[in-house]
């Protein structure tokens, strides 16, 4: 038990000051007894030592243990470094797909990015509610505890980390297409096999990859993939030029409404706003937590006015052309574009060993201390690259992925946990009023987008699998000299 605790600590001292709780690590570290620890800059880092809720002997030694040590939590963030922290984690991949979300519901169905932008601020606000409810509180899981016992710290641990593990495919999956797209013609042969295209090219990043989700140390990385609010600014701008001094303009009309491509689109606004887990670290951190509100007000602000921007320039430069992500349409060509797509590349490949570093964690706190952390370590993290190298292989659609995580999971997370534990742990549910009419609506709309979202995601890939099927074998057959 004093190993694991010693290993805890080194794993906090090995992290950078500002982890920039936008990334997913920060996002995602999901604790079942929650201990906070502090960097150089006094802002607590919570760190997953155990996941298995069942192993009650061994919680309540952590705890014991913990109660020992005197870990200090001084918690100083100032409003500036929150709301750096805000952009961050609201800052993602995301922001690539809105023009194709918009492309597929139409120029109305922009509206429902403001509308789910408004229900998951609110939702955040319902987070921090719980947290004033009860000061034991420290993380997302712990809020689902308090609502609903070890099921819902239960529940809200596997949807994060679920969303985790398809983020972390995903980035595979764009790093192959936008590669492809500037080497067309690249390929190699290995034991008679011909791998070209954008497989070879998810297996490259794989390989170049694997190394970075070995280290301990990941303070370079951390540092790397805090650059989020930038990089999306860098693509915005470039996108911008390319569009003003680069000869394509504005000049596509598009269409009113798409009925049919609504839950596409609504399942990739939604993805937009996945941030909810690191919220309550945010707001721990916070010196003066009555600012939190607004925090989250300039956080949803600012980031929504970035993707519905986004979503505007893409549309009206390649209308219902548009690729599942907007650096698919650029002409390779124009240094603008080159930089849309280089800042593209660069934070994924930092971001992978962040997003899986959870997983791998929460992974070996299933094993005794004895044990070699370290070798199970390496193991498992291989073992969770070469499944999403898996995934991405078989399921190589980035747009259609993105959909399904945002309407089930991303949902789920951001707005249909968040007001049920705050039904529960207010008791708002006992009282007829408006806010239980507010509430309700919002889990019955977060509902609905799940479902309808989830299903139409799930049809696009079974047709998109069974139409690279059929193309497959028209192609042996007419190779075959048969």
């Amino acid at each position: 038990l004093g190993k694991c605790l010693e290993d805890s600590r080194l794993f906090c001292r090995h992290l950078p000051p500002l982890l920039s709780l936008s990334l997913s690590l920060s996002r995602h570290l999901l604790l079942s007894s929650p201990m906070k620890a502090t960097l150089s800059d006094n802002s607590p880092l919570s760190v997953p030592l155990i996941l298995d809720e069942k192993q009650n002997g061994l919680a309540h030694k952590l705890e014991e243990v913990e109660s020992n040590c005197h870990l200090s939590s001084t918690t100083n963030i100032s409003f500036f470094k929150t709301c750096f922290n805000g952009l961050n984690a609201l800052s993602g991949v995301g922001i690539l797909s809105v023009p194709y979300a918009l492309a597929s519901g139409g120029w109305l169905s922009l509206i429902l990015i403001f509308v789910i932008a408004i229900a998951a601020f609110y939702s955040g606000l319902l987070i921090q509610r719980c947290m004033d409810m009860d000061p034991d509180i420290r993380s997302y899981p712990d809020i689902g505890n308090r609502a609903f016992g070890n099921k819902g710290r239960l529940l809200v641990s596997v949807v994060m980390y679920i969303e985790l593990y398809l983020v972390a495919t995903g980035f595979l999956i764009l790093e192959g297409d936008n590669l492809y797209n500037l080497f067309p013609n690249s390929g190699f042969e290995m034991a008679g096999i011909t791998i070209g295209g954008k497989q070879m090219f998810v297996i490259i990043v794989a390989v170049v990859i694997l190394p970075s989700v070995w280290l301990d140390n990941l303070s370079l990385l951390s540092y790397i993939s805090a650059s989020g609010v930038l990089a999306s600014v860098i693509i915005l701008c470039s996108i911008w030029w390319t569009g003003v001094f680069d000869g394509i303009g504005f000049h596509e009309k598009g269409t009113p409404l798409n009925w049919n491509g609504i839950p596409t689109a609504v399942s990739l606004y939604a993805f937009c706003y996945c941030a909810h887990p690191v919220f309550p670290t945010l707001y721990t951190s916070m010196r003066n937590k009555r600012q939190f509100t607004n925090v989250l007000f300039l956080c949803f602000t600012l980031c929504t006015v970035s993707y519905a921007s986004m979503a505007v320039l893409g549309y009206s430069m390649f209308g219902s052309n548009v690729q599942s992500q907007i650096t698919l349409s650029l002409p390779t060509d124009k240094l603008s574009s080159r930089v849309a797509i280089y800042t593209t590349l660069v934070n994924p490949v930092a971001k992978y060993a962040l997003m899986v570093t959870p997983i791998v964690n929460a992974t070996k706190s299933w094993f005794p201390c004895q044990y070699n952390k370290r070798m199970y370590g390496l193991l498992i993290s291989t073992s969770l690259v070469i499944s999403t190298v898996i995934v991405a292989l078989v399921v190589p659609f980035f747009a259609n992925l993105m959909s399904l995580v945002g309407a089930f999971l991303s949902v789920m997370g951001s707005i249909i946990l968040p007001c049920l534990c705050y039904l529960k742990i207010s008791g708002t549910y006992h009282r007829l009023g408006l806010e239980m009419v507010v509430l309700w609506g919002m889990i019955l709309m977060g509902v609905a987008v799940g479902i309808v979202g989830t299903y139409s995601s799930l049809v696009e890939i079974i047709g998109h699998l069974r139409a690279d099927g059929l193309s497959s074998l028209m192609v042996s057959r007419a190779w075959s000299p048969y």
